[in-house]
């Protein structure tokens, strides 16, 4: 019988069809005149099915280590120092990755066998909600693959020596955490500490504790160095091996858990509250991605969409001129001193300072941002403010849109300088799609209740043509503590201000923006003119502007 298998082994096999073992066999009943091949046939498929489950049970007696960490860590150098050969592709480039997608390595050492899987986690905190759904969806693609292979043994953290940023705390609670539910061991290894004087592992020591105050928990670590291609450090080296291979060995000795079956991506979103998730939200689009790209019922989905779209962080825009209290107006808002402020009056261009702030359970990002200062404003420094607002709004727009607009004004005369502000960004940067609420501020000499401000001037605002959708007056400092019981009341009155004109839909921008802001800059830069002729002249006499560099402008805002 087993003539035919010789006969037919190639012929399968070019077929595509390939198998761990064979048997050829009769199934002929006992008492035919081929019993004696069926009782044959009987104990060769026995010891087939023997031999296989044998050879199966040897292949799955290896260790699944999950490796992750941020673009740049050395992970791959990691893999080659555990091998002791190259497994693994290094390069030197830190271009960011957009997805978890994982590479699979076998490596074996001191008699034992490990698969090691390479994973991508968070990149940045600005990552688009397409690609960290996506991220996601590959992560809990890889946890169940896993469950079919015995489970997860460890998860091998791998940080570049430095800072521990938000971005690697993101890492570290997505892997250990969400989808592992803290039932897996993890170790961290810490990387590119060639310059580290002494012992390797005194970066740890001076460490150890801003890993426990962030409650980032190992179960151990080691302090490597990962790489050496110009064999610089070749006795680090070679004890960095022996650490990295004692680490993964004392953790792996037994399997502590093997995940349960089900849903991890559900599991996974339905804590995602606790992960600022960043990105523009579209509730459609999540419940959409949710049930046809990774199977979750629509009722799980829409809740999830639901949840994720509360947990957004919402984006402000500050402005306001120079000396108003902007960033004083922050700190009030944050509760502490992030921002920070000087009585210098140095003039300043429109570019933007960003701070992430957190109240009332709500999570902001407030772009402080310079308008235009004066109408003597020289047109090159203009322009500048001009397209510096205008990238402003593009990268906000990539982050999900605007939420609010917060104009901030000492009190005193509503100037011209002020409108053109008001009018540069709510009417012409966000086509007035956008709430615009507005913070009085300097009203520490205000006799009576703040607000008896803006009820004696509101008129005035509504006369030129200054409409806000709400108002704050308040003292945005209080350096002496001569008006504590009014720097407390006005903390509350701008951070309810905020949160309820900040929880509409927020705005992503129009069509052509910036052609659009430029047709109109005739009526902030030099006012109404007549035809081209005119303002020509405008621009070389008032702006000082050589006679080319002003036609090329009245051609662009004609």
């Amino acid at each position: 019988m087993e003539d035919w298998w010789r006969v037919n082994e190639t012929y399968i096999s070019n077929l595509g069809m390939n198998f761990a073992g064979h048997a050829c066999v009769t199934t002929a009943n006992a008492k035919s005149q081929l019993g004696e091949r069926r009782n044959q046939s009987y104990h060769t498929v026995c010891n087939l099915i023997k031999q296989t489950s044998t050879s199966a049970t040897r292949s799955n007696t290896h260790k699944n280590v999950i490796l992750f960490g941020q673009a740049g860590s050395g992970k791959s150098s990691l893999i080659n120092l555990m091998a002791g050969k190259d497994e693994a592709d290094t390069s030197p480039d830190m271009k960011p990755h957009r997805a978890i997608s994982s590479a699979e390595y076998d490596i074996e050492f001191d008699g034992e066998s490990y698969k090691v899987f390479e994973t991508i986690g968070l990149e940045e905190p600005q990552l688009g909600l397409p690609q960290y759904l996506e991220t996601v969806r590959s992560a809990c693609e890889l946890i169940q693959n896993l469950e079919s292979q015995g489970g997860i043994d460890l998860l091998l953290f791998c940080m570049r020596a430095g800072r521990l940023t938000a971005t690697l705390q993101s890492n570290y609670r997505l892997f250990h955490e969400f989808l592992c539910d803290k039932q897996v061991p993890i170790v961290i290894a810490i990387t590119h500490l060639e310059e580290e004087e002494g012992r390797l592992n005194a970066w740890w020591e001076r460490n150890e504790e801003v890993f426990l105050e962030q409650d980032v928990r190992v179960d151990g670590h080691a302090c490597v160095v990962a790489a050496d291609r110009h064999d610089k450090y070749p006795l680090q080296y070679k004890e960095s091996r022996v650490k990295i291979r004692n680490l993964v060995k004392k953790f792996t000795v037994e399997r502590k858990s093997t995940l349960s079956r089900g849903d991890h991506f559900v599991r996974f979103m339905l804590k995602l509250k606790n992960l600022l998730l960043p990105g523009g939200v579209n509730r459609k689009h999540i419940v959409s991605y949710l049930t046809t790209r990774c199977g979750v019922p629509r009722d799980a989905a829409r809740e999830v969409a639901e949840m994720i779209k509360n947990t957004k962080r919402k984006n402000v825009v500050l402005f306001g001129q120079t000396g108003a209290g902007k960033s004083s107006l922050i700190n009030l808002m944050a509760g502490k001193g992030v921002a920070g402020t000087s009585n210098d009056m140095k003039g300043c261009t429109m570019r933007s300072e960003e701070y992430d702030i957190e109240f009332g359970g709500e999570s902001y990002k407030v772009f402080d941002t310079i308008g235009l200062e004066e109408p003597q404003l020289g047109l090159t420094q203009y322009l500048e403010a001009v397209e510096n607002a205008y990238k402003l709004i593009q990268n906000l727009e990539r982050q999900g849109g605007i939420d609010l607009l917060l104009f901030c004004m000492r009190a005193g005369r509503l100037t011209a300088t002020l409108q053109n502000n008001y009018w540069l960004f709510h009417e012409f940067l966000c086509e007035k799609k956008v709430p615009i609420v507005v913070a009085i501020t300097h009203l520490e000499e205000e006799e009576g209740v703040l607000d008896a401000w803006w009820e004696r001037n509101e008129g005035i605002f509504l006369e030129q043509g200054v409409h806000v959708a709400g108002h704050a007056c308040i003292i945005a400092a209080d350096r002496h503590g001569k008006y504590s019981d009014l720097y407390e009341e006005s903390r509350v009155t701008i951070r309810n201000l905020v949160k309820k004109f900040a929880g509409g839909p927020e705005w992503t921008g129009g069509n052509n923006l910036f052609v659009s802001l430029m047709r109109k800059l005739k009526e902030l830069l030099i006012g109404p003119v007549n035809p081209r002729k005119d303002t020509v002249p405008r621009l070389t006499k008032r702006c000082g502007m050589s006679r080319e560099a002003a036609t090329q402008l009245a051609d662009m805002i004609k």
